[in-house]
């Protein structure tokens, strides 16, 4: 005899231990999407940079020489990487962001970054990190090009006289 009660709701069926089925209310949970490539050296760095800071300034750490003793590695490379937060905040953004790298190769390098955070104007930060971030970058007059090859910095003397 019935009373015209029914129930209705979704299972789902997962396998168990020894390949045994297993039953689960509710719908099946879609799979998580694990993102390809690896997050660029250069975000890394950037915020380990950004905890050292920290751990200085909460006083858990006395000094970065305490920090480079600790991960024992030299003064120097702990100076190199906390010389990252000299760079303008929207570039450190831009760095912690930078997208995902798929092959060998990383879009922007640890050293060219550090010729940015060398110059101490946020504005000729932004006007370097634009053409070093930018996919192409702006074309270089023959003649300087020439001279960057030579390794020569000096300005044209030419029609000066």
């Amino acid at each position: 005899m019935s009373d015209g009660i029914k129930l209705d709701f979704k299972v789902h069926f997962t396998t168990g231990q020894c390949g045994s089925r297993e039953m689960h209310a509710g719908e099946r949970t879609a799979p998580t999407v694990i993102p390809t490539g690896r997050v660029p050296r250069i975000s890394r760095l950037m915020a380990l940079a950004i905890r050292f800071d920290d751990l200085v300034r909460s006083g858990e750490m006395a000094d970065f020489a305490e920090i480079a003793e600790l991960g024992r590695v030299t003064r120097a490379r702990v100076s190199q990487i906390v010389n990252m937060l000299n760079l303008a905040p929207d570039i450190q953004e831009a760095i912690l962001f930078l997208p995902r790298v798929a092959g060998e190769r990383e879009a922007v390098s640890e050293r060219e970054v550090r010729v940015v955070a060398a110059e101490a104007d946020w504005g000729r930060q932004r006007d370097v990190w634009s053409r070093l971030s930018s996919p192409c970058p702006a074309p270089v007059p023959a003649s300087s090009a020439r001279r960057a090859q030579c390794g020569d910095d000096r300005p044209s003397r030419r029609g000066t006289r």
